[in-house]
Order: C-alpha cells, then sequence, then structure tokens
C-alpha cells in the first residue's frame, strides 16, 4: 500500500487493528495503532512545534473511514476534526493530498461511499460537509468531475436511489458551494441530469426534496449560464415532472423547494411555456419519464392547440395563494407575475380562468405584507392587459379590496407598493370597458377619490404624482356614478391644487446652476415637483373635460338623482364644480405654471396648460367675459405667443410655413392655437360691433385665426418683419392685426406704438397695392390700431391717407367699422382729407352710442319735456362723452361746423344731443381760446343758412317756418354777426390788398350769409314777420362787383349775390330786413329825377348797370350761374315793370340785348334750347314785342327744335318751349301758314304741362364744397 512505511521492517509491522483497540489523541487526527507504519510524508504538525500544533495523519484518516468496524461515532469525530483543519488552516490538507493525485481520489470516493453506508444523520452531515470543503480546497476540475462520475456510477448501478438523499443533499450543497460545477453538469453530465428527473418519481417526499434542491441550486447558480445552457429536452421534463410534483406535494420542505424551484423556471421564457401548456391529465397520470421525455417535444409541438382550461400552473399557483404561509403566497405572487412578464396576452387568459384575479384581491385586502402586497399589485396589473379580466367584471369585484388594500398601503414607509397600488388602480380606470361601470353606485366611488385625496397629499412627490395620474383616468365619463358625486371630485380638485404649495420651484440660480445636470437627476426635487405638476395639469385637464360632457348631457347635469338634503348646499352641482375650477385655475395653478415655466418652459407642461385654459371658456359663459379680460389684460397674448416662437417654430425663416412644414411640438402648437382662438373670439364677442356685422365679423375671424393660426410660430420680436412683408399670403398677418387689436384693447401693448403704427399703414398700402381688399373684421382692427396708436406716431403722408381713406370708403357701412373710443374721433378729425368724408359718421355715431346708453323709449318728446330736459342738463355733470367731444372742438375747430351741420340735418334725438354739446362749449363752463369763438360764429351762421335751405326743401309746415323766422330775425345777435361779415366783405372789395386774409371772410361764409339773408327776406315777406333789427346792405357795391368784378370773384359768391339780389328785387328793394344804400353811381346826383325816385334806391343807371351786368353773366357756361341770372333778370324787369314799364322796355330794348340774342343764337343748338336761354327769349318777348326779336330768330328756334325732336329734350325745357311756343301763336309772330302750322304741331306733341319736375327739383339739396343750395331756388 502507498501509505505504508517503505522501511527495512516493513512486513513486521503490518497495519492491522483486528482485536485491538484503537486510540486518538485529543487533538492530533492520527490512529497511534497504526500510525507508526505509515510514510511521515503523509503526516503533517500544523502550527508551530514548540506551541504543541496538530498532527494530521491522511493515511490514518483513510484507512479508519474505510475500516468498517470503527464506530461512526468515532469517524464522525475525526471528520469533525478535518473540518476544523480546512477551515483553520487552508491548504494543509491539499498538500498533503496532491502528492499523489490516486491517494486524493481514493479519499473522495471513501467519503462519497460513506453517503451511502452511514446511517447516522451527524455523521452523515460531516461527510457531506467534508466533502464539499474538501474539494472547495482543491480547486481541481478532476476532482469535480470524478465526484460526478462517481455519482452517476453510483446511480447507474443501482436499481432504486432509495438510499441517495445524502448523495443528492451533497450534490446541492456541492453545486451551491461551487457554481462552477453547474456548468459542467448541464454541458457533461447530460445523463445524470436525466437520472435526477427520474429520481423525482420515487415516493419519498424527503428524497424528492432533496432532488429539487439539486436542481434549485442548479438552475439558481449565479450568472444563469446553466440555466440557459440546460438542453431544451431536460429542461422540459424537468416542467413537467416539477409541476407532477408540485401537485402532490405535501410535506413543507419539498413544497418550498419546489416552490423555490418553479420561481426560478419561470425567469426562462421557453420553461414558461412548457409549463404553461402542459395539461393537468397529462402530469397526473402514472407514465414513465421516458414516455414523458419521449412527449415533452410533441407537448411544445402542439402547445398552441392545448385548451387553456386544462392548465395546471394556475391552479397550483392559486392553490398556494390559499396557503397559510405568507411566503408561498408571495413567492406565487412572484411566479405569476414572472410568467405574465413573457406574455400578458397569451399567458394571462388561464390564469383569469382559473379565479387566479379574485384570490389575489382577496390577498390584497387581508394582508398588509409589503412584499406580498407589492406582488400582488404586479401581478393583477399584468392581467388588467387581457381584455378578459374585465369581461369576468374581476375589476368590479376587487376594486373594494383593491381600494382597502390602498388606504393601507399609502401608510406604509415604503412607498413603492403604494406606487405600485396606484398604477394598478388607474390601470384598471384606463381599460375598463365603457358597457359595465365600475362604480354603479356614489359610494364606491367616493371611496375611490378619499383615496386618491390621500394620495395626492402625500409627502412623497412621486405617490402624489401617480395618486394625480390615476384621478386623471377616474375623471371619465363612465365612471361617474348615479347621481354624479361632484362634491367628491371638487375635493380632489382642491386637494391637488392644495398640493402646490410644498412644490420646489427652480429657482433662477439653481437654473444657472445646474442647467441640464437637473434634467439628468430623476431625483431631483425641481424635476419631481415638475412632474407632479404636469400629472396634475392632465388630471384637471380632464376634470374639465368631464365638466363638458357632463353639461352636454341634461340628465348630468341637473342630476336629479341626488338626494333631496344634498340639492339645498348646492356644494355636490355642476356649477360648483365649474366655480371650482375656474377658481383654482384663476387663483393658484395659473401662477404656478407661470412661475415654474419662466425660466425654463416645459411643452408638455404648457400643452395641457393652454388647454385648460380653453377649457374655461366653456364651462361658465357668464363669467367668461370678464375671465378673458382679465387674461388679456395680464400678458396672455404675449405669453402664449412668445412660447409658440420659442417651442413650436422650426428652422426654416421663411417668412410663412405652410401648414404641411414640420413644426416643434404640434401638440402644444395646437393647444396654443386654441386658447388664442377661444380668447379672441370671446374678446371680439364682447365688442361694441354694430348688429348687423356681429355674427359675420365673429365668423370672419373664426375661419382667419382657425386656418392661419398654426403657421404663426413667430416670437413678438419678428411679428414686424411679418406684417412688412410684401410676398406671401396675407391672411397670416391679418390675424396678427387682430390679436394686437384686442391685446391693446385689453391695454397689453404687443409692440411699441410706433411700430404697430407704421406696420398697419404698410400692410393696408401693400393689400391695396396687390389689388386685394382687406376683410371687414381686419379693416376694423387696423383702425382701431391706427387710432389709438396715432399720439406717439408720426403724421401720415398724403399717399398713407389716400390709401386709408379708400380703404375705409371700399366698406359698404362705415358704421360697422366705427368702434366707441376718443381716440378715432381724434383721428378722423387730424387729418382733413378724412375728416371731409368720415368726421361726420363718426361724431354721429359717437353720439348716438352715447344717447343709446343714456336714454329710454325713443318717443317723440313734447316741447315741455324738452326744455325740462334742457334744464336737467345744465345742472348735471357734463358727460365723458361731452368733454371729449369738447376736447376734439379745442384741437380741431372743423368740428364744430360738422356739428352745426348735424343739427340741421340729423333726426331730433340726435340733433338735441348736438344742441346739449354745443351748449356746454358755449356756457362758458371752460375757459376757450379766442379763436374758437372767432370761428364759432361764422359757423353759425353757414349753419342757419343750412337750416333755410332744408326747411326750404322739406317743405316744413307754415307756423314752424314761421316761428324759426321770428326767431332768427329777433335775435340781435345774429343780424350783428351778418351785418360783420358784409361790412368786412364791402371793406375788402376794393381794398383787398391791403388787408390780412383774416380779415376777408371766407368765401363759404359770405356765401352762405347771401343765402341766409335772402331766405330770411323772402320768409319775413311771406309771413309778414316783426323785424327788430335791419342789417345795411350797399346795393352800389353789389351791382359794381356784378358790373366790373364778375371776372375776378368766383363763380358761387356771383351766385351768392344773383339769389339775394333777386330776393330784394322781389321785395321792391323795400323789405324790412335790409337797409339799402345807395350811390351817385346809380341814382346820380340829388334831387333825384323821378324814374330815379321811383326806382330808388337802384335807380335808372343802376338799372341799367345791372341789366349789362346779368346779360354778360349770360354768356358764362356755368349752370347754376345761368339759371341765377336769368331768374334775376326775370325779378329786376319785374320790378321795373312796377315801379316804371318805361324803363323795364328801355332797358330791354338795348342795342346789347340784340346783341347778347344775336350771340345766344349762334352759339350752336344745345345752348339755344337750353330752358335758361328759352326762358330768356320769353323775357324779350314779354317785355319788348317784337322790336328785339325778329321772325328769323324765332324760326331759328323753332328749326333747332325739330333737328333736335321734342322727345330728346328734358322736361324743364319742354316747359320753356310750351310756353314760347304759346306766346308765337298767341301773338301770331310767324304770319305764315306754313310756320303756324308748325307751331301748331310742336305745340300738340309736347301735351300737356307736367308739374312733376317742379316737384322733384323743389325736394333737392346741392352741396358745393360748403355751401347747401336749395334747387328750388333755380329753378327757372
Amino acid at each position: 500500500m502507498i501509505l505504508r512505511h517503505t522501511s527495512q521492517h516493513n512486513d513486521q509491522l503490518r497495519y492491522s487493528l483486528e482485536g485491538e483497540t484503537n486510540r486518538m489523541t485529543s487533538r492530533d487526527i492520527v490512529c497511534n495503532k497504526i500510525h507508526f507504519r505509515h510514510d511521515p510524508k503523509w503526516s503533517r504538525r500544523l502550527g508551530p512545534v514548540e506551541g504543541g500544533g496538530l498532527l494530521l495523519c491522511v493515511a490514518c484518516l483513510i484507512e479508519m473511514i474505510d475500516d468498517e468496524d470503527i464506530a461512526s461515532v468515532r469517524k464522525s469525530s475525526a471528520l469533525s476534526s478535518v473540518s476544523g483543519v480546512l477551515k483553520c488552516s487552508p491548504g494543509a490538507l491539499r498538500e498533503l493530498l496532491q502528492q499523489d493525485h490516486r491517494v486524493c481520489l481514493h479519499f473522495t470516493a471513501k467519503l462519497l461511499g460513506m453517503l451511502q453506508t452511514a446511517e447516522d444523520p451527524v455523521t452523515l452531515e460531516k461527510v457531506d460537509q467534508v466533502l464539499v470543503q474538501l474539494l472547495l480546497e482543491l480547486q481541481s476540475e478532476l476532482s469535480f468531475r470524478f465526484v460526478l462520475d462517481e455519482i452517476h456510477k453510483q446511480l447507474s448501478e443501482q436499481l432504486s436511489v432509495k438510499h441517495f438523499l445524502p448523495t443528492f443533499s451533497f450534490l446541492g450543497n456541492l453545486i451551491k458551494a461551487a457554481p462552477t460545477v453547474s456548468q459542467s453538469l448541464v454541458t457533461h453530465y447530460v445523463p445524470l441530469l436525466d437520472r435526477l428527473c427520474s429520481a423525482l418519481l420515487f415516493p419519498d417526499e424527503a428524497l424528492k426534496g432533496a432532488v429539487v434542491y439539486v436542481w434549485l441550486q442548479l438552475l439558481g447558480a449565479p450568472g444563469g449560464s446553466a440555466a440557459q445552457s440546460l438542453p431544451s429536452a431536460v429542461r422540459d421534463r424537468v416542467c413537467n415532472v416539477l409541476l407532477k410534483t408540485l401537485a402532490n406535494a405535501s410535506s413543507p420542505q419539498l413544497l418550498r423547494n419546489c416552490v423555490g424551484l418553479l420561481s426560478q423556471l419561470v425567469h426562462l421564457a421557453d420553461a414558461v411555456s412548457v409549463l404553461m401548456n402542459s395539461l393537468s391529465c397529462q402530469v397526473m397520470c402514472d407514465e414513465n419519464e421516458d414516455i414523458l421525455a419521449n412527449n415533452s417535444q410533441s407537448l411544445s409541438q402542439n402547445q398552441d392547440q392545448q385548451p387553456p382550461d386544462h392548465c395546471l400552473l394556475p391552479l397550483i399557483l392559486k392553490k398556494l395563494l390559499l396557503s397559510g404561509d405568507e411566503n408561498l403566497q408571495v413567492t406565487s405572487a412572484k411566479c405569476i407575475a414572472s410568467v405574465l412578464v413573457h406574455s400578458p396576452s397569451q399567458y394571462s387568459a388561464p390564469f383569469i380562468n382559473a379565479d387566479v384575479p379574485e384570490f389575489l384581491f382577496d390577498r390584497l385586502a387581508c394582508s398588509s405584507n409589503e412584499v406580498l402586497l407589492w406582488s400582488a399589485y404586479s401581478c393583477l396589473l399584468l392581467l388588467t392587459e387581457e381584455p378578459l379580466f374585465f369581461s369576468q367584471c374581476h375589476s368590479v369585484y376587487g376594486m373594494e379590496s383593491l381600494v382597502r388594500s390602498l388606504k393601507e398601503s399609502l401608510q406604509l414607509t415604503n412607498l413603492e407598493v403604494p406606487k405600485q397600488g396606484l398604477l394598478l388602480l388607474r390601470e384598471i380606470l384606463e381599460r375598463q370597458p365603457a358597457t359595465v361601470r365600475l362604480f354603479p353606485s356614489g359610494p364606491g366611488f367616493v371611496a375611490v377619490s378619499e383615496v386618491l385625496v390621500v394620495g395626492v397629499s402625500s409627502s412623497c412627490l412621486l405617490v402624489a404624482t401617480q395618486a394625480a395620474s390615476v384621478t386623471s383616468a377616474l375623471f371619465r365619463l363612465d365612471h361617474q356614478s348615479r347621481p354624479v358625486q361632484y362634491e367628491a371630485m371638487i375635493k380632489l380638485i382642491e386637494a391637488i391644487t392644495n398640493r402646490f404649495v410644498s412644490l420646489t420651484l427652480p429657482s433662477p440660480a439653481h437654473l444657472r446652476s445646474s442647467g441640464r445636470m437637473k434634467r439628468s437627476d430623476p431625483s431631483s426635487q425641481a424635476l419631481r415637483s415638475e412632474g407632479f405638476l404636469l400629472q396634475a395639469l392632465v388630471c384637471f385637464q380632464s376634470a374639465c373635460r368631464l365638466a363638458e360632457e357632463c353639461a352636454s348631457d341634461p340628465v348630468l347635469k341637473e342630476n336629479m338623482f341626488t338626494a333631496p338634503y344634498k340639492h339645498s348646499g348646492a356644494q355636490d352641482s355642476l356649477e360648483s364644480l365649474c366655480q371650482c375650477l375656474l377658481r383654482c385655475c384663476d387663483a393658484v395653478w395659473i401662477p404656478t405654471v407661470i412661475r415654474m415655466c419662466e425660466r425654463a418652459p416645459s411643452a408638455p407642461i404648457l400643452q395641457n396648460f393652454y388647454s385648460i385654459l380653453s377649457s374655461q371658456f366653456t364651462l361658465l359663459p357668464s363669467l367668461m367675459a370678464a375671465f378673458a379680460n382679465k387674461l388679456a389684460s395680464s400678458g396672455f397674448y404675449k405669453l402664449a405667443v412668445e412660447h409658440k416662437g420659442l417651442l413650436c417654430a422650426g428652422n426654416s425663416s421663411f417668412a410663412f410655413l405652410p401648414l404641411t412644414h414640420s413644426f416643434r411640438n404640434p401638440n402644444l402648437n395646437a393647444s396654443c392655437c386654441g386658447f388664442l382662438q377661444k380668447l379672441s373670439m370671446c374678446l371680439l364677442s364682447q365688442s361694441d360691433l354694430p348688429s348687423g356685422s356681429h355674427q359675420h365679423d365673429l365668423k370672419e375671424v373664426e375661419n382667419l385665426l382657425l386656418h392661419n393660426l398654426p403657421s404663426l410660430c413667430y416670437r413678438l420680436s419678428e411679428w414686424p418683419s411679418v406684417l412688412c412683408e410684401y410676398q406671401g399670403p396675407q391672411a397670416p398677418k391679418y390675424c396678427l392685426v387682430i390679436m394686437l387689436r384686442l391685446a391693446l384693447q385689453q391695454g397689453d401693448r404687443l409692440l411699441p406704438d410706433q411700430i404697430v403704427f407704421s406696420n398697419v399703414v404698410w400692410l393696408l398700402r401693400s393689400v391695396q397695392e396687390q389689388g386685394c381688399v382687406v376683410p371687414h373684421s381686419v379693416l376694423r382692427s387696423a383702425l382701431y390700431l391706427l387710432a389709438v396708436t396715432q399720439d406717439k406716431s408720426p403724421s401720415l403722408d398724403g399717399a398713407s391717407l389716400n390709401c386709408i381713406s379708400k380703404a375705409l370708403s371700399s366698406c359698404q357701412s362705415f358704421s360697422s367699422l366705427y368702434f366707441h373710443h376718443p381716440a378715432l374721433i381724434h383721428f378722423m378729425c387730424r387729418y382733413p382729407e378724412l375728416a371731409e368724408k368720415f368726421a361726420a359718421l363718426v361724431l354721429e355715431l359717437w353720439l348716438t352710442k352715447e344717447q343709446d346708453t343714456n336714454t329710454g323709449p325713443t318717443r317723440a318728446d313734447t316741447q315741455e319735456e324738452k326744455e325740462s330736459r334742457a334744464d336737467e342738463r345744465s345742472d348735471q355733470k357734463t358727460d365723458t362723452e361731452t368733454m371729449e367731444l369738447l376736447s376734439v372742438m379745442e384741437k380741431y375747430p372743423a368740428v364744430i361746423l360738422t356739428l352745426l351741420d348735424m343739427v340741421c340735418t340729423r333726426e331730433a334725438p340726435l340733433a338735441e344731443r348736438v344742441l346739449g354739446v354745443l351748449e356746454v362749449l358755449l356756457g362758458g363752463q371752460r375757459d376757450y381760446n379766442i379763436n374758437l369763438c372767432t370761428n364759432l360764429r361764422p359757423a353759425l351762421l353757414q349753419a342757419l343758412q343750412r337750416v333755410s335751405v332744408v326747411n326750404t326743401d322739406h317743405g316744413f309746415e307754415e307756423e314752424y317756418s314761421a316761428q324759426a323766422v321770428s326767431m332768427l330775425l329777433s335775435n340781435s345777435g345774429l343780424m350783428d354777426q351778418l351785418q360783420t361779415v358784409f361790412s368786412s366783405s364791402s371793406s375788402s372789395s376794393f381794398s383787398a390788398p391791403s388787408l390780412s386774409p383774416s380779415a376777408c371772410p371766407p368765401l363759404a361764409l359770405l356765401c352762405c350769409c347771401h343765402l341766409l339773408l335772402s331766405s330770411l327776406i323772402t320768409l319775413q315777406r311771406v309771413h309778414s314777420t316783426q323785424v327788430h333789427k335791419s342789417i345795411t346792405w350797399s346795393l352800389d357795391t353789389a351791382v359794381q362787383r356784378l358790373l366790373t368784378q364778375k371776372r375776378n370773384t368766383d363763380s358761387l359768391l356771383l351766385i351768392s349775390y344773383l339769389r339775394l339780389l333777386q330776393a330784394l328785387l322781389d321785395t321792391d328793394l323795400a323789405s324790412e330786413v335790409v337797409c339799402l344804400t345807395s350811390g351817385p353811381g346809380l341814382v346820380g346826383l340829388r334831387p333825384l329825377g323821378i324814374e330815379d325816385g321811383a326806382l330808388y334806391p337802384l335807380g335808372s343807371r343802376g338799372a341799367q348797370c345791372l341789366s349789362i351786368a346779368l346779360s354778360g353773366l349770360l354768356l358764362q357756361k356755368h349752370e347754376l350761374l345761368l339759371r341765377a341770372s336769368v331768374n334775376c333778370l326775370s325779378s329786376l324787369l319785374g320790378f321795373l315793370q312796377r315801379k316804371s314799364p318805361a324803363t323795364a322796355k328801355h332797358v330791354v330794348c338795348q342795342p346789347w340785348s340784340r346783341f347778347l340774342l344775336h350771340s345766344l343764337l349762334s352759339s350752336g343748338k344745345s345752348c339755344l334750347l337750353h330752358p335758361a336761354i328759352l326762358r330768356f327769349i320769353i323775357l324779350l318777348l314779354q317785355d319788348s314785342g317784337t322790336p328785339v326779336l325778329r321772325e328769323p330768330d324765332l324760326l331759328q328756334v323753332t328749326e333747332a327744335v325739330e333737328r333736335r325732336g321734342v322727345k330728346e329734350l328734358s322736361k324743364e325745357a319742354e316747359q320753356a318751349l310750351r310756353l314760347l311756343l304759346t306766346q308765337i301763336q298767341s301773338r301770331d309772330l310767324l304770319p305764315r301758314e306754313e310756320h303756324k302750322q308748325k307751331v301748331k304741331n310742336m305745340i300738340e306733341e309736347l301735351g300737356e304741362p307736367d308739374q312733376s319736375c317742379r316737384r322733384s327739383q323743389s325736394h333737392s339739396v346741392l352741396h358745393v364744397g360748403d355751401v347747401p343750395l336749395c334747387l328750388s331756388d333755380f329753378v327757372l
């Protein structure tokens, strides 16, 4: 033997223990009886010699183990000492054994043999322990292989595995202690693995436990390489045998080992496939392992064809859930989760059909174990991905248990548990079909909401964020009970709102220092606060959407199933919910989001934020006007525009991007656009639009914003360049103009006034240059911007004014462009080009707007009521509108004339309102510039002239006409003012170069005064009105002007002179209104002759001069001047006929009359047949007979009529021709028969006289500049 001594006494010292008592010292591992025979190389003293170290002899140890006569107790003691050596002296035993590997293997084999032969549990335990320690000490692949070979050999030689329990236990411990053995097993010892599978069929549960322990350690080896390398056939067989073992296991140890092994297998996708497709009937049958092995492949191939109802694994795991061992329950839940993770859609149905969800919910209801709760939450979370979970009403059944467990889990310190539970609740709420209600009654909904209130109030932001996410899912219409629990929703909204106080908002210093680092650190408190805010916004938006849906459903809106006692408080109503949403949004949410995004805007946060703001416009319509005004005045136009430009704009620099362009953050862009559109429409609906254009403007603006806002992703600094872009579509620019106007109306200046003013002018000009028409609503906005920003902008040039005037004139009704703002009046009155066309309209609308708000029914007022209201006006404080008008009149005096014109031409209520303004102006309540009063007096005169024209034009009743004339003639101030104008005119007639322009009355004023005086003369004569003060007027000056200065005098002034002279001549120059002065140029020297006395103050010479002057005016081409001259000549001849017939005949028969007639007859047929010329010929016939008119002259007229045709003549020409032909016929001025017949035929063709022409002309007013003329005064 290799262990024996090799000295010369070798044969005499044979090792024999028969009949001897072998003793071993208490410290040394030697046998004194036999030790002397062993070669010293197999012995070693451990530790220092002088210290008495332990003596170890391997030979003694091996012989003791191999000797069956030695008691197991002594063997156990020796093994215990060896174990101590291996622990305390690492490497000592290895050095002894490595001297000869055969000794090492022999020692190992002897120990393995003891596992089969020893019966004492203590000895077996020591053998197991020493074997494991020895193999670990050796760290030799050869030793490991030897052990595995020996175990496989033992299993192969034995027909039964009855005594292999210690061996299997050792193998499991070895794999656990030396994980590398597992890789060798699955790689080189597949037959051994098959033997291990077969061993599980042995009925002894202790042995099965040991085998399962081996598999557990094998598959659980670190790294998982052994499990991945396990042959599929072996793996499938293990799965099938494990299911059978687990199904029939009764001992706790076997059960725990099996569950442990199962928890390892379920991490392997292929193993899960086998486990979930192993049918219970196959596993429960008594077929041997060979059959199972042969069928494993076919099972895998046919796994998709197996009915899920017979799947055994869910039933086994459900059984474990029902056990009283929480560890088994936890492991079972983990196994379920591990299976489902591989394919929830494939594996959920068997678990659901096995009612596993029901038992999981039961575990939630009765357990406070954190691990079990988390595992159960995870399993149920995966099961919710299967529709069968909901169709079988597991969600409805388990809701109460889930809520109860959440109440408990929210109190735990491990916050991962409530987070997982809240995640499960959210998934159930989101996936629950609408056809199956989770909360058919109120208490269930209230219970969930109470849990969520606790959740969102949690000190952990992550839990609060998860709870807010669940709340957003709860705010779904089909989750609402009947009646709807509005009060519970209000509490949830308020709880989330109150949570904002503890949020950590990013400070500017923090943002500068951290930058991107903050977003890379998920544990950052600021980042968690941002996450909570985002989820809270999503929740709030869901609440707003739910409120809108409830409002559209009458049943939910009324909440008719609410208990009667709740109706009284109105806390459980839709209106209270909407008020809560608006209140929280206004007071907390808006400031919080603005602070959060002030330095670092977040697209997801802003997207939900603007969607929430948009929703508010539909919840409480009655409060939206104030809400919109507050938003606009607080800068929300600027805020939304800047966020669109910052976060949504692409990289293109092109001014106008098409809708197909790829923008960043399209959802945010859509949200901002929706908010801006609703805000704009709300503000626009409040504006003072005329009723006729209101709906049209709203629709027009809505379409503009809807189609163009998405492409307007520019910051405010870019707007000027966009507005000034000549090319490209105009519609986006129109949107900018509208938003600029609406923001400015609320005091938010998006751009400086000067820039806005110049850009709007540029836009209007560019649109006109392109031949386009500005939409009505845009034009109104542009006008508003021009008016409000004019003070800080330069004055407009002629081209710009022409452009604006053209744009305003393109609108059919200016009133539809009007807005009630003082700046509009100032803008229109600032520029004469605009004032001429639009000032009167603006003033009328300004006063009408004010009048509509302050007056009652529009019935006719009595004189007493008017006087009473005038007295009240004088006592009341001047209103704002009047003060604005006074300011305008001070700055632009021409407005006074416009107001005076309105007194004459507008309806009574408006005219009275204008008079009230003028009363304030003249009442001395303020200190006015003297020039203002100076300008007012002439304007009043012009207005009074217009009154006379309008009275004549409209044919006012005689009573009112007489009252008006009496009032005017009794007004000494009026007469003095007229006298002043005439005196100034008379003094400037011949010495104009020496006078300043301001000393000469304006042409329009002088014309109006002449016409007013002529009307007063005529009306005074008609009504015999008393005159209190006369006006002195120089007849000599007037005649001289007509005679010598007509070429240098304006035609309108000549016409006014002629009208005044006509009125005076009709009164025989003896009107009480006018005191005429004459001179030597008219009446000659005194004493006057008979003719001069009869014709005084005109005189015979004056009559001739006036006749000559009028004759000269007949040659003028001016229509009105020609008519006025003929009428004045008719009045002159009438005056002369009454005062001196001889003089009248003499005047007519003068040579110049013949010359004038010849000139007129030679001027052509168009002039010859003019009504005025025909009338002049009639006058010559009446006052002269035949000396002036000869037969050829009359024939020339008739021939002209024949050539032109009677039907081609005007009505007025027909009447004059009829009168002329009648005189020719009656006086037989054409004696030849053929001529008489021709005249007769013409008279018959003309027919009866038609008075419609005179009537139509008498109701017409012609405005020549600032002078109105009544056409009835020019009828021939």
